[in-house]
């Protein structure tokens, strides 16, 4: 329940706090005095739209703020939860809740858990279909939540071996698809031919062929030195040396090592002279370096960054194959699990389906009758229950309520109604059916009692007093009717003070609220309206 609501600067409202109670709060006031504006800041702290016109003149900002009190709450500090929300002429937003900062739609959606504000141009959570399944099986009861209980284990086994069998590629066309990839992959990489190292090699040779005239070259010209002038210059020095190395020991060292050298430099010569024929490269001999070289390249960017890598992907894969082979066995296994609890799940689905169908029709009936009560004897609600073809979380079916408002119109979606008179008033009568269902603990409501009087305002304030047994209810009223129902009655005033109007609003006592009953019932407090005032007091206290 909203404990404290904390407005600053919005509208005519320069600072007010209220503090509400659980029960039946009813709002009543002067025209113009800032009733809608209360509205307007709880939609505002609930995530709604925000126009900068609605701060209060001479002002940057405005500023909402509530406590929330929810005993099941286990994540609040006491089950006290604040909320906040200020916004500058610029449009700048800060959310918070229990100080940390939240995005609006952060907000919009936890304050979803606890409010549900009815009125014009509000999207409350009874009018999004995806919650109208959850309220008709709330409805129901413990007749469908046994069902709905084992439905849903079946449902969540049934996702995770569907997930299984995914994973596996137990659907016949993926695990194909995948073999077939695999062994197209493993195919490209053997018919390649890889060795380790032929990269580097090929690119060795690459680079001598980009070279070939210089190499060439620069090899003539060692070859022609070491020949002609090394080899005949060591071979004159060695006779040279043999004249005299009887004569030292010295000189017979110097000849041997010289002859060593010669030899040395003969084996250099010849390798010398080979090389160049190495550099000899044939024109088909440059495309095979070429397109083999392309060929390893194209294999790196899909399998791996070295030759190495690519083989090793390669029998990656092929354990992979024979991996996805043998799962075969374990998927039909995993199939036939499935398709049993798909039989029992359709079991449970169709009792469901029957039960829903058959509530739905006493569900459209009791809330059909609500709306003659408040006058909207030509309104029809349908609970349409379809069948669908898929399973899901809740069964084979979608919900949704339909609703006619005028005699011979077609049935259209709650959201589409246009009045918010009629819209407050079928919300009204769908809460009064659900209200022992509906866990939304604070509902608000705004122009209920539009166009009604008479016995319609009667029913009007014995439905929301009824509501308001199990939930926090807040209600802007101009009918005395409601007003005298009520637990806790709000006056809200105006008043000029220093040539600027502002917004005042006071918890009355229970003289004020017979006067105030008076008031709203005639216009002015005398002994006839009193009188009347007592009466529907009374009503309310039996």
């Amino acid at each position: 329940m909203i404990t404290t609501l904390h407005i600053k600067n919005i509208g005519i409202i320069e600072d007010i706090t209220i503090d509400f109670n659980q029960g039946l709060n009813v709002l009543t006031g002067e025209t113009g005095a800032g009733k809608t504006l209360i509205i307007d800041s709880l939609q505002i702290i609930a995530g709604g739209r925000f126009s900068k016109e609605m701060i209060r003149k001479g002002e940057n900002q405005s500023f909402v703020e509530l406590c929330l009190y929810e005993p099941k709450n286990q994540n609040a500090i006491e089950g006290n939860i604040i909320v906040s929300r200020e916004i500058n002429v610029s449009g700048k937003n800060m959310c918070k809740i229990n100080g940390r900062m939240v995005t609006v739609n952060e907000l919009k959606e936890f304050m979803k858990q606890f409010i549900e504000i009815h009125g014009q141009n509000d999207n409350q959570n009874l009018l999004e279909s995806k919650r109208h399944l959850n309220y008709l099986d709330g409805f129901i009861g413990e007749e469908i939540v046994v069902k709905k209980q084992k439905y849903t284990e079946l449902y969540d086994k049934y996702c995770e071996i569907k997930q299984e069998l995914k994973n596996h590629f137990g659907d016949e066309k993926e695990r194909q698809r995948k073999l077939d990839l695999i062994q197209y992959q493993i195919k490209e990489i053997e018919q390649a031919n890889l060795k380790l190292k032929e990269e580097e090699e090929l690119e060795e040779k690459r680079k001598k062929m980009l070279n070939a005239e210089k190499i060439k070259q620069n090899l003539e010209e060692a070859d022609t030195l070491i020949s002609e002038n090394g080899i005949d210059s060591i071979s004159m020095a060695i006779r040279a040396l043999e004249k005299i190395e009887q004569m030292d020991n010295q000189y017979e060292k110097a000849s041997s090592e010289l002859k060593s050298i010669y030899y040395e430099l003969q084996e250099l010569a010849r390798d010398v002279n080979s090389y160049k024929s190495d550099i000899d490269f044939k024109e088909e001999e440059r495309d095979f370096i070429e397109e083999r070289l392309d060929l390893i390249y194209a294999l790196k960017r899909k399998y791996g960054n070295t030759i190495e890598e690519i083989l090793k992907y390669k029998d990656t894969i092929k354990k992979e194959v024979e991996h996805i082979e043998n799962l075969e066995e374990y998927n039909e296994k995993l199939r036939k699990e499935k398709k049993e609890i798909e039989e029992k799940m359709n079991s449970l689905a169709n009792n469901m389906h029957e039960l829903r169908m058959k509530k739905a029709d006493i569900v459209s009936e009791k809330i059909n009758q609500e709306l003659k009560e408040l006058e909207m004897k030509n309104a029809k609600i349908h609970v349409k229950v379809s069948y669908l073809e898929e399973f899901t979380r809740t069964g084979k079916n979608n919900v949704t309520f339909y609703i006619v408002t005028n005699m011979g119109e077609e049935e259209k979606e709650l959201s589409k109604i246009a009045s918010g008179g009629e819209m407050s008033r079928t919300m009204l009568a769908i809460k009064k059916v659900l209200a022992d269902t509906d866990q939304m603990p604070v509902l608000v409501f705004d122009e209920i009692d539009t166009g009604i009087s008479g016995k319609a305002a009667n029913s009007v304030a014995h439905k929301l007093k009824r509501i308001a047994n199990s939930h926090q209810v807040m209600c802007i009223s101009h009918l005395p009717n409601i007003a005298a129902m009520a637990d806790y009655n709000y006056f809200i005033s105006k008043e000029i003070c220093q040539e600027r109007t502002k917004t005042q609003i006071k918890l009355l006592k229970e003289k004020e609220v017979i006067e105030e009953i008076a008031r709203i019932s005639s216009g002015e407090v005398n002994e006839v309206s009193l009188q009347y005032a007592y009466e529907l007091r009374n009503k309310k206290a039996s």
